[in-house]
């Protein structure tokens, strides 16, 4: 199963990452990004590589 860590810390809520994803795993709760579908996750990691801050980590 695919975990999707998000650093909340570093995300600044801009909704790059719901944005990008093809299968509607984030959503912005608090100002911050959440993910709220893991098990849909494709592993195409272009939340990964869109983020700006460099918040988010797909871990296989």
């Amino acid at each position: 199963m695919v975990k999707i860590a998000v650093d909340h810390n570093l995300c600044t809520g801009c909704e790059t990452c719901a944005d990008t994803c093809p299968v509607a795993i984030f959503e912005i709760k608090d100002g911050k990004a959440v993910s709220v579908n893991a098990e849909e996750c494709l592993v195409c990691r272009a939340c990964e590589v869109q983020c700006p801050e460099g918040a988010i980590q797909v871990i296989e």
